[in-house]
């Protein structure tokens, strides 16, 4: 039988029509690894880098696609079984940054012990995070009991854990959260308790209400269209908000309640994807109080790690402790084949996942 190389294409004009291609693969380069793709999650993180995929960021010329279409990267593991690379042995396996499909091919450079970089041509000008492929035999974040909670949260996690670092290094005394249920802001909330940090509040639908409630991580929980009891009682100032959710109307009635006791503004997701085609982005209106900045973690964790380079190994150790936390949190659900990968991003683009369904993938049975 030959060999299979599914792959989900999306549509860069509509997030929601979408199609998985079977393609033979062409022949391995020379100095190039195929690999097997093993597992990866969907959540609306992908959403979000779809979302951005013509954006600044460029999340659909990681791996480009068709005329028209992009392929939505994800993260997982994977595993070598054709190698022309030197250092990259067949059997061996990576976690790292993957196309939605069965296989990826990549031309390692900077081979060592830990891993390697893909050195594509067309990957050369992305920050090195998305381009670093970690061997799971010398990875500290690995573990093998926790491999579903891994492809869901681990680099959701990371982004939790630095912004809270950056939050707390304006010495807040209250912290508000927009999308609260989203995995990222759980990271956050999560980290902030464990630091002794301010406990924050959360905004969330009507929907998500009594998930948000139920993680046990949030003073106050609010609904959007509430946004004006945070002025009642109010926050002791300075207040930092950060924004998961990428909605204008709510941004400004946070930055309208909050006036003068807001002193930071930090945008990190577009869950609401559809209010913004172009992903996490400014305000189309200027907003009262401080002016909202991005937090790009590939950006802000190598120049903080400059600072203090402690902090990779405390990440480390506190991302291993949070795998099995999250279990309380998500329930990681592993499906396989090609119509459930389908279903899935339908769900994630109409809104339609609950916050405590983890869905983790597999095109083939392992």
């Amino acid at each position: 039988m030959s060999e299979s190389m599914r792959e989900l294409h999306v549509s860069k004009q509509d997030l929601r029509e979408i199609r998985v291609v079977d393609r033979a693969p062409p022949p391995l380069a020379a100095g190039d690894a195929r690999l097997r793709i093993d597992l990866f999650a969907l959540t609306a993180n992908n959403i979000t880098y779809a979302a951005m995929g013509d954006s600044g960021l460029g999340y659909w010329r990681f791996f480009p696609g068709p005329e028209g279409w992009g392929r939505p990267p994800c993260w997982g593991f994977a595993t070598v079984t054709e190698s022309h690379a030197e250092g990259v042995a067949v059997g061996s396996r990576y976690f790292g940054f993957y196309p939605v499909g069965e296989r990826l091919d990549v031309t390692p450079v900077k081979v060592g012990p830990r891993g390697f970089v893909d050195g594509a041509a067309h990957r050369s000008a992305k920050a090195a995070v998305y381009n670093q492929y970690v061997d799971v035999a010398a990875d500290p974040g690995y573990d093998a009991d926790f491999e579903a909670e891994q492809t869901l949260f681990r680099p959701l996690y990371a982004t939790g854990w630095w912004a809270a670092d950056d939050v707390l290094r304006g010495a807040p005394r209250a912290v508000v959260l927009s999308s609260a249920s989203a995995k990222t802001a759980l990271a956050l909330a999560h980290q902030l308790r464990a630091l002794g940090g301010p406990v924050p509040v959360a905004l969330t639908s009507p929907r998500n209400e009594a998930y948000v409630r139920g993680t046990g991580l949030f003073e106050r929980v609010l609904r959007y269209e509430a946004v004006e009891a945070l002025a009642s009682p109010g926050l002791p100032a300075p207040v930092t908000y950060v924004d998961f959710l990428g909605r204008d109307e709510t941004n400004a009635a946070v930055h309208r309640t909050l006036g003068a006791t807001l002193a930071r503004s930090i945008l990190i997701g577009a869950t609401d994807w559809g209010d913004k085609a172009g992903g996490v982005q400014p305000p189309k209106t200027a907003l009262p109080g401080p002016k909202p900045a991005f937090f790009f973690l590939p950006t802000y964790a190598p120049a903080r790690l400059k600072e203090a380079p402690e902090l990779g190994a405390a990440m480390q150790r506190d991302l291993r402790a949070f795998y099995p936390a999250s279990r309380a949190l998500v329930t990681a659900r592993t499906r396989v084949g090609a119509d459930a990968v389908l279903e899935s991003w339908a769900r994630l683009a109409a809104g339609d996942v609950a916050p405590d369904e983890g869905l983790v993938h597999r095109f083939a049975a392992a």
